[in-house]
C-alpha cells in the first residue's frame, strides 16, 4: 500500500493505493476530511461487439450508512439510484469521456462507492477526484489526468471546495474540470452571477486544478501501471477513399445540408443503401458501415462550417433560428407555454399545490431536504420521428430537467411570498437541438401564466463549437441545432436573467477549451438569451399574472402564536381533522407558527381561517362571537365556537327576561350570538347572548 496526501483549500486529501479493490484496473481509497470513497476503474478484455461507441458506465453509489441512517421502506436496502447520483455520475461522466481514445470499444465501468460523508467536505467533489485518480493510474488507455473543483460564493467572496452549509446557502454553485492546459467542463448554478465574475471563478477553479493534476501525476509516476493495447475500432482510411467515390463530398454535402431534418435523414438512408449495396460482399466493411458514414458526414459538415462559415440551415455563424411563443393553450391545468425554436418545440405545464405536496429527499445530508420546485423533463420518441417504448427518465432526461430546474430557482418567489409547492413539467413535442434551453424558455413563461410571481425573466441558448488543428483556429455557433450538435465539439449552455447567469452545462468532445473560446461562448449566449426574451418571450407574455389561475388551489396565510400550534392540532390531530372535514381545505403549519390554508371553495377557506382565529384567540370581555349550542343543561347552555373550544351561556344570560328552562329559548345546533363575559369564579370563560349586540 502507498499513501499520498496534498492540502486542497485548507483540508488533507489522503489517496491509499493498493489498499483495497486491488482486483481493479485502478482502484483509489480516497479521504476529504472524514468523507471517504471508494473510487475503482474497470475495463473488459475484449471491445463490445457490434457497437459503434465507447461503452462507458460512471456509477455514484450513495450509501444510507455513510450518514448513519437506515433506508426507510419495508425493504430497508437502497432503491435505485436517487436524481443526485444521477446527476453527479453525469458531472463525473463529462470531462472523462473525451479523455478515453475515440477509436476504444473495450467496456468500461467507474464506480464510486461512498462509505462515510463529513458536512464539511461534500462526498460529490471526493468521488470526482477518485475517479480521474483511479483511472489515471490504472492500466486503461486515458489521456489524463483531470482535474475537479467546486466553487461557492458567501457574500461576494469566493470559497473553494465548499462544506455542505456554504454549497447549499450560497450564491454559486459551480463545477470546473481541467486537463493541464485547458477547461474541459463547467456545470453551474448562480444567483444572477455577472459574466466577469462567472469568469473569474471558472479560472480560480481552473488554477485549483493544476495542483491537483500535479498531485496525480506523481501518483502516476510512481505506481501507475502501463497502459494495456488494445483493438482499434478505426475506420480504415481506403474505405473512406472507396466511399467518396462512390458518393463525392459535393453529393455529401448537398445530402447534409438542409434546414429539415426529416429531409437530410431520407437523404442519409438514400446515401446508406448505396454505400450497402456496394459493399454487400464485403462483410468487414458492412459491420462498421454506420460509423463510417457518420465520420463522412462529421468530416464534411465541420469542413464546411470552419473553412467557409456555412452552416447546414444556410443560417449565419450567430442567428437564432425562428422564434415563436405562446401562453393558455392547455385548458384547466394552472399553467402552460409553448416555446418553438427552429425543429425544437417544448410545451411545459405548471402544476400548483400547498406546500405539504414539496418532494421529500432523504439523501447523504444531515437532515431531509424539501424540494419545494419540481421540474421534470420528458423526451418521447416521437419528437425525433423514431418509435421505441416508453420506459420512464433517464439519465439524459433527469438531467435536463434538473438543468432547467436549477435556470429558474434564483428567480422564484420565496415560501412566505408564494406558499405554494411548485411542479413544472417540459414535455419535447419536436427535438432539433438543445430542448434543455427550450424548457427553460417555456417553463419560465408556463410560470409567469400559472400566477407565480418570479422575480425576472429567464431565457436560455446553447453555443457549439467547431476547431480546427490550432487553438486559434476555431468557431463558436450560436443556436446550434441536432447536426452541429453531433458532429461539433461542444454544447454550451447558459442561462439567466438581464442581470446574470443562472446556469452553465458545457458538454465537449475535444480535451478541452481555451479561455478565448470560453468568453466568447459566454458572450454570445448572453446577447441571444436577451433577443430571445425581447423578441419572442416578452410579447408573449411580460410579466406574472397578477392572480393564480381559477383552478389552481387558492391558499390564505396567517401567522399565530407558535404555542398556540398544539391547540390548533388538539390530541392525536383531532382538532385541526375536525376543521379539515368540515370545510374540505387542506391545513399546513410550521414551527413557526405560520398557516396555510388551501381550498378551492373561497366561503369553506374563510370558514377554516375563522376556526383557527377563534381557537388561538384568548377570549376577552366585550368580544363578539357566534356558536352552536351543542349541550343543555339545567344551570346554561353550551357552545362550541370551533372545534375543541367551548364557552358556557347561564341560564340568567339567555334572554332579557326570566326563562324557568333553558330549552323555552334554546334548543341543540342553534347558532346565536354572545358577548365574552370574562371569567366567571371558577375560571372558566362565559357568555351572554341577552347583552350580545
Amino acid at each position: 500500500m502507498k499513501t499520498y496526501t496534498m492540502e486542497l483549500a485548507g483540508r488533507t486529501l489522503r489517496v491509499d493505493i493498493d489498499r483495497v479493490a486491488k482486483q481493479a484496473n485502478g482502484a483509489a481509497f480516497i479521504q476529504y476530511g472524514d468523507t471517504t470513497v471508494l473510487s475503482t476503474a474497470t475495463a473488459s478484455d475484449k471491445p463490445r461487439e457490434g457497437i459503434d461507441f465507447f461503452p462507458l458506465s460512471v456509477e455514484f453509489e450513495e450509501k444510507q450508512y455513510s450518514v448513519g441512517k437506515i433506508p426507510g421502506g419495508f425493504n430497508k436496502r437502497e432503491g435505485k439510484a436517487s436524481e443526485n447520483s444521477v446527476l453527479t455520475a453525469r458531472v463525473i461522466d463529462r470531462p472523462m469521456r473525451p479523455l478515453f481514445p475515440k477509436d476504444y470499444r473495450n467496456d468500461v465501468t467507474l464506480n464510486n462507492l461512498v462509505l462515510s460523508v463529513d458536512p464539511e467536505c461534500r462526498p460529490e467533489l471526493v468521488a470526482m477526484l477518485g475517479t480521474t485518480i483511479a483511472t489515471s493510474i490504472s492500466d486503461i488507455p486515458f489521456d489524463g489526468p483531470c482535474a475537479m473543483t467546486q466553487v461557492g460564493m458567501i457574500d461576494g467572496e469566493f470559497v473553494i471546495n465548499p462544506s455542505q452549509s456554504q454549497w447549499a446557502e450560497g450564491d454559486l454553485k459551480l463545477t470546473v474540470a481541467s486537463t493541464a492546459e485547458k477547461v474541459i467542463m463547467i456545470e453551474a448554478g448562480a444567483n444572477e452571477i455577472q459574466d466577469d465574475k462567472m469568469i473569474e471563478a471558472i479560472y480560480k477553479a481552473h488554477d485549483v486544478n493544476q495542483t491537483i493534476i500535479e498531485f496525480i501525476n506523481k501518483m502516476v509516476a510512481e505506481v501507475g501501471k502501463p497502459k494495456h493495447s488494445y483493438t482499434s475500432c478505426a475506420i480504415p482510411e481506403e474505405m473512406f477513399a472507396k466511399m467518396k467515390e462512390i458518393v463525392t463530398p459535393e453529393e455529401m454535402e448537398e445530402a447534409v445540408f438542409t434546414d429539415e431534418k426529416s429531409v437530410r435523414d431520407e437523404n442519409i438512408k438514400n446515401i446508406t443503401e448505396k454505400f450497402e449495396e456496394e459493399f454487400a460482399d464485403n462483410e468487414e466493411w458492412l459491420e462498421v458501415l454506420g460509423e463510417a458514414i457518420y465520420q463522412y458526414q462529421k468530416k464534411t459538415v465541420r469542413k464546411m462550417i470552419l473553412k467557409d462559415h456555412k452552416r447546414p440551415d444556410g443560417r449565419k455563424i450567430d442567428e437564432i433560428r425562428p422564434l415563436s411563443a405562446e401562453v393558455d393553450l392547455i385548458p384547466r391545468v394552472h399553467g402552460s407555454a409553448m416555446f418553438t425554436r427552429g425543429q425544437t418545440q417544448i410545451c411545459d405545464i405548471v402544476t400548483l399545490a400547498p406546500l405539504s405536496e414539496v418532494q421529500r429527499i432523504d439523501g447523504l445530508d444531515e437532515n431531509v431536504v424539501n424540494k419545494r420546485y419540481m421540474h421534470h423533463y420528458n423526451f418521447p420518441s416521437y419528437s425525433v420521428g423514431e418509435t421505441k417504448p416508453s420506459r420512464g427518465p433517464g439519465r439524459r432526461e433527469i438531467g435536463h430537467g434538473a438543468l432547467a430546474e436549477r435556470a429558474l430557482i434564483p428567480v422564484l418567489p420565496s415560501p412566505e411570498e408564494f406558499p405554494y409547492a411548485i411542479r413544472a413539467v417540459s414535455e419535447t413535442f419536436e427535438s432539433n437541438g438543445s430542448t434543455s434551453m427550450a424548457s427553460t424558455c417555456a417553463s419560465c413563461m408556463s410560470l409567469m401564466a400559472a400566477g407565480v410571481p418570479i422575480k425576472k425573466m429567464v431565457a436560455g441558448i446553447s453555443c457549439g463549437l467547431v476547431t480546427g488543428d490550432t487553438d486559434d483556429d476555431y468557431l463558436v455557433l450560436t443556436d446550434i441545432q441536432g447536426l452541429e450538435d453531433f458532429f461539433g465539439d461542444m454544447d454550451f449552455k447558459v442561462t439567466g436573467t438581464k442581470d446574470g447567469i443562472t446556469a452553465i452545462q458545457m458538454d465537449i468532445k475535444i480535451h478541452g477549451l481555451t479561455r478565448p473560446i470560453v468568453e466568447e461562448a459566454i458572450r454570445r449566449t448572453r446577447e441571444a438569451r436577451f433577443f430571445i426574451m425581447d423578441t419572442c418571450m416578452s410579447p408573449a407574455i411580460s410579466k406574472p399574472r397578477e392572480s393564480v389561475n381559477e383552478y389552481a388551489p387558492k391558499i390564505i396565510q396567517i401567522s399565530i402564536d407558535p404555542e398556540k400550534i398544539g391547540d390548533v392540532v388538539g390530541q392525536r390531530g383531532k382538532t385541526i381533522n375536525e376543521i379539515i372535514e368540515r370545510t374540505g381545505v387542506k391545513i399546513d403549519i410550521t414551527d413557526e407558527g405560520n398557516v396555510s390554508i388551501c381550498g378551492n371553495d373561497a366561503k369553506m377557506m374563510d370558514e377554516a381561517l375563522n376556526m383557527i382565529k377563534i381557537i388561538t384567540t384568548d377570549f376577552e370581555q366585550g368580544q363578539i362571537f357566534e356558536g352552536k349550542v351543542v349541550s343543555i343543561k339545567d344551570f346554561g347552555a353550551f357552545l362550541e365556537f370551533a372545534p375543541g373550544k367551548e364557552g358556557m351561556v347561564h341560564i340568567s344570560k339567555i334572554a332579557k327576561e326570566r326563562i324557568n328552562h333553558v330549552e323555552d329559548v334554546l334548543t341543540l345546533g342553534d347558532r346565536v350570538k354572545v358577548v365574552c363575559l370574562g371569567k366567571d369564579k371558577m375560571g372558566r370563560i362565559s357568555f351572554s347572548i341577552k347583552d350580545a349586540k
